[in-house]
């Protein structure tokens, strides 16, 4: 008998098998997916709209068509007559299950969205932008000089502001004898030269003073699109906004999305076609937030890993998908807005930061532009924690970078109980190490379960799941309790302890939650965050090897989970090597601040352009020691690193590895081997 069909919800990444005709909200309310529905499913509200994502999806063993689902029903045709239905939306109280599907959440109908807390950090930038206003009053028409009027607008910047040799966009000559008039002759234009060696080109033009102009710093994720509208002339951030990267509902992590792509024929163009569409309402959003028009962005500066570089670029990543990881363009690449469809002004230019090596892209450039690496007299780690974690280790005298696939464990998929970074979701945990009861903290809520008025400031979101910060210290908590051994294997003789530690088959999970939504950790969710940080940790111990060191100085954090995990729990999980947890510290979007200061000041272009040729290359994946450091990396927090400066601060458990358990509630013992 065939099984049901299976239902993936993204980007939450929560999936099961439903019979068919299980209206698609039902689904979702069985799996503990928030979607949102006023009118109780009567197909008034049209609050809770999906879409269906369309194609093979390899690493979940899913093909999903808008045959797989029901055809429009008699409430949605009602919905979409009175009000409006976007193209390739469904109202998942009218829609029905009717085969694998890969089901979309969108962000605009999803109260619970993910919170992108990829904050900009506050640093002065000193400007030097490759974009700038020049207030000039161009000499009227003289039939003595019968010289035209772009020309002596020309000759005014070179009068009035020394700019030699520049070009006119040939797309203002329509327009530009009108706007000299319009102004009385006095105008202000904008001037682009993003290097000394390159001629100026003016890209607009306005009537009298126009006294400001914009640009826009973006770092595309793989998970999250973080962007800062910025002042060009104060350097001051205007606006900033983020979104889910849509490409999500193509793969989780950037092998399945390059998987997808040599499956799917047209699955490069609408990888390309979503991210830019995602870009571009986030540029609508910052634009309205700050209260300007998107004419008035004038320059932008874009970074990613190499294949959302890519993609965002237009170009197919199959490349980049094996051995040798050949990128198609490693250097800067500069072009304008309008030729990548962006909604700024037509004149606007885009310049995207080199990218390293094959999987190691601009926002390691980027992160390593911000954080300087290069110019520290300590041998410094910076690591940007994502679903495909980039690594930079060095100092003055020598660079080096890798990458390490961590997968989409940390943003929370691939756990049971995991969701990304919203409001309901646990962020902090701490487990009692005698009675091995927890308390926590929710996003949305600054109480800990523990105190008085939690639950009453809780009701308004419930408790969710576990975003990756808390999954990062649930873990570590239950090392430090004695819950999980050594090996991360979860105790099951503390049952006879505690209620919390419960039998689920030959295995035993964690309750850290038992309310409408039971958050439970099992052995499973320990062994995806075991294989996580064991492949970041290999890639940071390559660097150290190469670099003939066994200790590194400094350590940042970077990216939006880095910046909210706690040093202390990402030791003791072995996540980052041993070192002063003083001397560890989370230093926010590195990425997005060295886009900003990119988009600030050209000499900063220049210089990122120039360390990325120095800096030393290693691909994990052709490292014969790689097995090696992760299979040691495996243990919390490491099967053979003493973390001598760790245990100086934290209390870390006896090293000790009892028998694997059975389950059952049963005393563990070892398994037998089976006589053949």
């Amino acid at each position: 008998m065939a099984s049901d069909p299976l239902v993936l919800f993204m980007p939450s990444g929560k999936r099961g098998r439903f019979a068919i005709g299980t209206p698609v909200l039902d689904a979702a309310r069985e799996l503990g997916v928030y979607v949102e529905s006023v009118c109780g499913g009567r197909g008034i509200c049209g609050r809770c709209q999906v879409e269906v994502a369309e194609g093979q999806f390899a690493k979940h063993g899913i093909t999903s068509t808008s045959d797989h689902i029901s055809a429009f029903g008699a409430k949605e045709t009602r919905y979409a007559e009175k009000r409006s239905l976007k193209p390739g939306r469904r109202l998942s109280c009218s829609a029905t299950v009717q085969g694998d599907l890969v089901i979309d959440v969108p962000m605009d109908v999803a109260v619970n969205a993910q919170m992108v807390r990829k904050a900009a950090d506050t640093r002065i930038i000193e400007r030097d932008c490759a974009v700038h206003l020049c207030y000039v009053e161009v000499e009227e028409p003289d039939m003595e000089k019968p010289l035209g009027d772009a020309d002596r607008l020309l000759v005014a910047l070179q009068t009035d502001w020394d700019i030699e040799d520049a070009s006119l966009d040939p797309r203002l000559l329509p327009t530009l004898q009108k706007t000299l008039r319009d102004g009385s002759w006095a105008v202000t234009a904008a001037v682009h030269r993003d290097r000394e060696t390159e001629r100026a080109v003016v890209i607009d033009v306005w009537p009298g003073l126009h006294n400001e102009g914009y640009g826009l710093s973006v770092d595309i994720g793989s998970t999250t699109i973080a962007a800062n509208l910025v002042s060009l002339l104060s350097g001051r951030i205007v606006a900033t906004a983020g979104a889910t990267n849509p490409q999500i509902r193509f793969g989780e992590d950037l092998m399945s999305r390059v998987s997808y792509v040599m499956m799917n024929p047209d699955g490069r163009a609408a990888m390309t076609t979503a991210v830019r569409e995602a870009i571009a309402g986030l540029i609508d959003q910052v634009c309205e937030d700050g209260g300007i028009e998107s004419t008035d962005i004038l320059d932008s500066v874009f970074v990613g890993n190499p294949i959302m570089h890519h993609l965002f670029l237009g170009i197919d990543p199959t490349e980049l998908g094996g051995a040798p990881f050949a990128l198609a363009v490693s250097g800067a690449v500069s072009t304008t807005a309008t030729a990548l469809d962006l909604p700024m002004n037509a004149g606007a230019r885009v310049y995207m930061l080199p990218c390293i090596a094959g999987h190691v892209g601009a926002d390691a450039a980027a992160a390593t532009l911000a954080e300087a690496p290069q110019e520290s007299d300590d041998l410094m780690l910076l690591v940007d924690v994502g679903t495909n974690a980039e690594i930079v280790l060095g100092s003055k005298a020598r660079v080096m970078a890798a990458s390490s696939p961590t997968g989409p464990a940390f943003e929370g998929a691939e756990i049971s109980c995991g969701q990304r970074a919203a409001p309901g979701a646990i962020e902090r945990v701490r487990i009692d190490p005698i009675t091995l009861e927890p308390r926590f903290r929710i996003i949305g809520v600054d109480l800990w379960s523990d105190e008085d008025g939690f639950a009453e400031a809780a009701e308004e979101t419930g408790i969710t799941g576990i975003c990756g910060s808390a999954i990062i210290e649930v873990v570590a908590e239950m090392f430090l309790a004695g819950v999980l051994t050594e090996d991360g294997i979860v105790d099951g003789t503390r049952m006879a302890q505690s209620a919390r530690i419960v039998a689920d088959g030959r295995t035993f999970s964690y309750l850290l939650h038992d309310g409408a939504q039971r958050i439970v950790v099992t052995q499973n969710d320990v062994r995806a965050i075991q294989l996580a940080k064991a492949a970041l940790y290999a890639g940071i111990r390559l660097l150290m090897d190469k670099m003939g060191v066994d200790h590194v100085d400094t350590i940042r954090l970077a990216g939006a989970f880095g910046s909210f995990i706690d040093p202390k729990y990402a030791m003791v999980l072995g996540l980052i090597p041993d070192c002063d947890l003083e001397r560890v510290s989370a230093v926010g979007n590195a990425a997005g601040t060295g886009a900003r200061m990119a988009l600030l000041n050209r000499e900063h272009r220049r210089s990122i352009e120039d360390v990325v040729t120095r800096i030393e290359k290693i691909e994990t994946a052709l490292e014969p020691r790689f097995q090696e450091h992760f299979v040691h990396a495996m243990a919390l927090p490491n099967k053979i690193e003493p973390f001598s400066k760790l245990a100086e601060a934290v209390k870390l458990p006896e090293r000790r590895t009892p028998a694997e358990p059975v389950g059952d509630g049963e005393t563990p013992r070892r398994r037998r081997r089976r006589p053949r």
